[in-house]
């Protein structure tokens, strides 16, 4: 225990302005990584492995045991080698992200509007029917995989097709309509239901349904955007980076969609974050989304 309180006199003895800095960086990555990590199956494990991490330093500091902490200084290279397998999922979208930062999206600024409009108008009218839909929004991200999958379109975006492509009973309404380029690439396409094992949910929501789960997965493995109408509610619901966004007006859902697909990855976030609708899920429904 002295030589424990040797040691931190010793560290104070030698701080610096250098050492606040450093501490200050350290904060900073490890307040990134969290951000990542939040909401996500990685995010149990990291506090699993700190609280051993802490335990085990505590024992090996405080009392002498030399052949416990001869164990724990042999494990310990073994489990920094093991973070990357353990956290590769994660790993690997934060990566995308930070390589996505400063893309440009597929669809031009004048081509958004126009499809966000007849989105926007489609999604209102199916709201009001509870007719229930998922639209996703190709960006920097392809998702030429995912459209191979449905019935190829190649349209252009107008409200009454949207709305009869998502009719009850006719061929394409189950599945996913993807736009990208200003177009409407295809409908019926399968997507990958989210990986999550706890997902947000508004106050009052028993459960998510296909469609929901559908468009969180799409969004945790590519920087798409995807809207959802509730066929149970007519709830309107927009998903991004892995989060959902509940019980949204039309308006609303226009002004995120424009500022996600006219402008680069960074710009998207500033205004989205001065439109006050940043993509964290905000519990505001609390009607029962089954759908």
């Amino acid at each position: 225990m002295q030589a424990f309180l040797d040691n931190l006199m010793l560290i104070f003895e030698r701080f610096s302005w250098v050492s606040v800095v450093d501490i200050l960086l350290v904060a900073l990555i490890f307040y990134i990584v969290l951000g990542w990590l939040q909401g996500t199956r990685g995010m149990a494990i990291l506090r699993g492995v700190l609280l051993v991490v802490m335990i085990l330093g505590l024992l090996t500091n405080l009392l002498e045991l030399p052949a416990f902490s001869w164990l724990w200084s042999t494990i310990l290279p073994a489990l920094l080698l093991a973070i990357p397998v353990i956290f590769a999922p994660e790993l690997r979208q934060a990566l995308e992200r930070v390589g996505r930062l400063g893309a440009q999206p597929s669809t031009h600024r004048a081509l958004a509007g126009q499809v966000v409009h007849a989105t926007v108008e489609a999604i209102s009218s199916m709201s009001e029917a509870r007719i229930g839909a998922l639209i996703v929004f190709e960006r920097t991200t392809s998702l030429g995989d995912y459209i191979q999958t449905g019935v190829l379109l190649d349209a252009l975006a107008s409200p009454e097709l949207i709305i009869q492509i998502f009719y009850p009973n006719t061929p394409l309404h189950d599945g996913a309509l993807i736009v990208g380029r200003g177009r409407l690439q295809a409908a019926a396409c399968v997507l990958p239901l989210s990986s999550a094992t706890e997902l947000p949910l508004a106050e009052g929501v028993r459960r998510l349904g296909l469609r929901h789960r559908a468009a969180i997965g799409i969004t945790e493995i590519t920087d798409a955007l995807a809207v959802v109408v509730s066929e149970e509610t007519g709830t309107i619901s927009v998903a991004r980076d892995g989060y959902l966004i509940w019980d949204l007006k039309p308006e609303q859902v226009q002004k995120l969609l424009l500022a996600g697909l006219s402008s680069s990855p960074i710009r998207a976030w500033f205004r989205a974050w001065r439109l006050g609708a940043w993509w964290r899920p905000t519990p505001t429904s609390s009607r029962d989304e089954s759908s």
